[in-house]
């Protein structure tokens, strides 16, 4: 009985160091109370960026270190995108965010632009921005598949609900 108590520790105690088993990192806590709190927004849309070879470089980056791809579709009009890229960069976010995703923002314009990149994961339309695509860079598949426009509301949301949501998926 012994053999098998110190057998069955040992295998727990095994699959809770195993990635596999790890749960998310919970998200840092964020100072700004309110969306109010985040002006000003940034602009984080490269309207001139070639967003295919930024998204191929990004996710070659983050397959290199280890990281989830994030890819963050939107357009500088969008308060949504905007809230929510104020959000990534408050100054607790920053590191937690660098430490679990390569980020990539792709300007979609009027959802008249670079549509190729959500076509490519699956998508042949947009039904709201921000999109976020959160990507296993060894698969290229989406992991939040069914959730990629859970953020398109993100004025509704409390800052921390935001970064809560973004640690959800790290691994």
């Amino acid at each position: 009985m012994k053999l098998f108590n110190m057998l069955a520790v040992s295998v727990l105690a095994a699959a809770a160091l195993s990635p596999a088993a790890a749960a998310p990192e919970r998200a840092p806590r964020v100072r700004v109370q309110t969306i109010d709190d985040l002006a000003p927004l940034p602009l984080p849309y490269n309207e001139k960026a070639n967003a295919a070879r930024d998204v191929a470089q990004a996710r070659a980056r983050a397959k290199s270190a280890r990281k989830l791809l994030l890819i963050d579709l939107g357009g500088n009009w969008c308060a949504d995108c905007r809230i929510l890229a104020s959000v990534m960069e408050q100054p607790e976010m920053r590191p937690f965010m660098k430490r679990h995703y390569e980020i990539v923002s792709v300007d979609v314009g009027r959802f008249d632009k670079n549509m190729a990149i959500p076509k490519h994961y699956g998508f042949k339309k947009l039904d709201g921005v921000p999109a976020i695509l959160i990507v296993d860079p060894g698969t290229d598949k989406v992991l939040n598949n069914k959730k990629i426009f859970a953020l398109a509301d993100a004025r509704s949301m409390t800052p921390q609900a935001l970064a809560d949501w973004l640690a959800g998926w790290t691994r």
